[in-house]
């Protein structure tokens, strides 16, 4: 097919600026600055390759050893994108900030710092902090802008701030063998340049004020950043040993905790049109259920008096059975009589959550029971599983490990003798951190015959190591694994500007990958599939009025729901680091399902160990531009398959 171009007047014109708006448009997606919700930045983005650095906004008290710095939950920042602006407000403690980060294309971001001091202030400094990559001494340069020469990176202290002298400098520039990375100030002050302690990264601290703030007194810096490197495309081999088969995953699954009920109903409706889930979770909202000790549930029920809360909890429930989607039942608060202490849903003194009143255990189980029944007798749905949300943290049941033994075992054995088949989730935890709460309940064996899976939420605690623990604790019970709520900022409802942000898209979706090869699930589900967290824009969520849309978490989302159902986790071993994968596959269907995740610039991938019977496949893949676009299909040959990995994508290989 030709293009016909006109070339004359104003089609000539025409013609050029739709050349410039492409070309810019090119630059912008091959170029990104990368910025935290909490205003850090992480580097900024060359054709997908990260040129890696961190920056922060620190404030150090009169006394030196009170520090804050802004981080992932440590403060309740208000994030917003405003086209090539990305707006972060924020304060920590009396010292407010508003960070504008513009991306200004070929690999520059200025950084715009306004800092209002809501009280006088005695202080050591507020500061803008560039944190350098780590690298070889020997292959390092820093120097400070108009320094006659470089910093003796060797000699570099990690003594605290309050001990070193400032140096006046606008600017530095760094160089390594992955990046090159000039920043200058909008005007010269007290530099600080030192170690950190526990990483040996470098700290360049830009002073915006110190020892003195008036209250009302605002200052402002600017600061420009070009970051310059080669970009990495070093090819990758995915070696797969199809041999060997672990446990079944299900598929995706959601949560479906309603909370907004002008918004929820079209995410959830589009969500169960357009996504195959294995599993979900469903609220018991037990405060509602029985307020009063000395009351039987039953009876308002029967009167149809039951609050709407129950009601809609029990209808989504049994939404969600008629589609043939078993269902977890997890309770996030109690009514009053059964905790001890007044109900505390807010930390007091960094303690969470109520324990449950041991004296009153046996009303508790009934209390429980009578929902399980009441849903299965009245709904038609009997519950798969129980769990008191995240109580190793308490949200808001807080437990110890010996205490969520003995519920285990306690409630367990009242629901056996009820004629329930509900089993107990171990652990429904805050985060895989929390491993060792699950330990005392799995070395009871009065509480295993009750147990019927492993859970826990995926906020935190990605490390290799710590997530193997939950796998090895799944293989000793045999027992199902859950990754009872999936995604990566359990904050991120205070800046829902962030779910549409390919980063945060990209970063969910390969802990999920990990998740898969490390953990071997049976279910992710999804935090949530309603409008609180939604993978879908419009609607008026969030504010948002325009048309339900999805987004590119959503098509994440789908890629891996459509995961061909009971898939047995397979051995597979990325020889890269930016790029994370997992094998799915049953060798007796000859079904085979490869999720990889490309964090960084378009590289080929080589994939080995392919059965012998598999002569083709089809590709798939998700990332800023495309939507779980079909690639096509190619040959297998000889057990052996090449895959181009398109800069930051999600790409899926599975047999035809």
């Amino acid at each position: 097919m030709k293009t016909k171009v006109f070339i004359f007047g104003a089609g000539m014109r025409y013609f050029f600026l739709l050349m410039i708006a492409a070309m810019m448009f090119h630059e912008q997606a091959y170029s990104q600055v990368e910025v935290t919700p909490w205003g850090n930045l992480t580097g900024i983005r060359k054709q997908g390759h990260l040129l890696g650095f961190e920056t922060s906004l620190q404030f150090i008290k009169s006394d030196g050893a009170q520090i804050l710095t802004t981080a992932r939950e440590r403060q309740r920042p208000i994030y917003k994108r405003s086209s090539n602006q990305q707006i972060v407000t924020t304060n920590l403690d009396s010292l407010y900030f508003e960070e504008t980060v513009t991306d200004l294309g070929s690999t520059k971001a200025q950084v715009g710092v306004q800092l209002t001091a809501h009280a006088d202030t005695s202080l050591i400094g507020a500061f803008f902090i560039v944190r350098l990559p780590v690298a070889p001494i020997n292959q390092s340069t820093l120097k400070l802008n108009d320094a006659d020469k470089p910093v003796n990176i060797a000699a570099l202290s990690s003594a605290a701030i309050k001990g070193l002298s400032g140096v006046k400098s606008n600017g530095f520039f760094y160089k390594s063998a992955g990046i090159e990375l000039n920043v200058k100030a909008s005007e010269a002050d007290s530099v600080f340049i030192r170690r950190d302690e526990q990483s040996s990264a470098i700290l360049v601290y830009f002073t915006l004020r110190a020892n003195q703030l008036k209250k009302g007194e605002v200052v402002q810096k600017s600061y420009q950043l070009e970051a310059k490197g080669p970009i990495d495309k070093t090819p990758v081999t995915l070696a797969l040993n199809a041999a060997v088969q672990g446990r079944k995953f299900e598929g995706l699954g959601g949560n479906f905790r309603l909370q907004n009920p002008t918004t929820d109903p079209q995410v959830i409706s589009y969500s169960l049109d357009n996504l195959r889930l294995a599993w979900s979770r469903v609220e018991m909202p037990w405060r509602y259920w029985q307020p009063e000790k000395d009351i039987n549930p039953a009876d308002p029920a029967r009167a149809n008096q039951l609050p709407s809360q129950v009601t809609q909890a029990m209808e989504m429930a049994q939404r969600l059975h008629k589609k043939g989607i078993p269902v977890i039942l997890s309770a996030w608060s109690a009514p009053d009589w059964a905790i001890v202490g007044k109900p505390n849903l807010n930390p007091v003194n960094n303690v969470w959550g109520n324990p449950l009143n041991k004296d009153l255990m046996t009303d508790i189980y009934r209390s429980l029971a009578r929902y399980i029944s009441y849903l299965k007798d009245n709904y038609g749905v009997e519950a798969a599983y129980f769990s008191f949300n995240e109580s190793d943290l308490g949200i808001n049941i807080r437990m110890t490990a010996q205490e969520h033994a003995d519920f285990i075992k306690g409630f367990g054995s009242y629901m056996a003798t009820k004629g329930l088949k509900t089993k107990l989730l171990l652990g429904d935890n805050s985060d895989a951190n929390s491993w060792s709460f699950i330990n005392t309940a799995m070395a009871d064996a009065a509480a295993r015959p009750y147990i019927g899976a492993i859970s826990f939420h995926s906020w935190r605690g990605w490390e290799t190591a710590t997530l193997q623990k939950w796998a090895d604790a799944a293989t000793r019970l045999n027992v199902p694994l859950l990754v009872g709520e999936g995604s990566i900022d359990a904050a991120a409802w205070q800046y829902p500007g962030i779910f549409l942000e390919p980063a945060y898209a990209l970063e969910e979706i390969n802990l999920y990958t990990r998740l898969l090869a490390i953990c071997q699930p049976a279910s992710i589900l999804q935090w949530q599939l309603t409008a609180d967290y939604a993978p879908l824009a419009g609607g008026g969520i969030f504010g948002d009025n325009g048309p339900l849309r999805e987004t590119q978490r959503f098509w994440n989302l789908r890629q891996l729901a459509n995961t061909p159902k009971d898939l047995f986790a397979l051995p597979i071993k990325s020889s890269y680091a930016d790029v994370s994968c997992a094998a799915l596959g049953d060798n007796s269907k000859g079904i085979y399902s490869i999720h990889v995740v490309n964090n960084g610039a378009e590289r080929m991938a080589t994939v080995t160990g392919l059965p012998a019977k598999l002569n083709k496949v089809q590709i798939y893949v998700t990332n800023e531009k495309d939507a779980l676009k079909a690639l096509g299909s190619k040959k297998v040959s000889n057990g052996q398959l090449q895959v181009k990995l398109p800069a930051r994508s999600f790409v899926t290989v599975t047999s035809e």
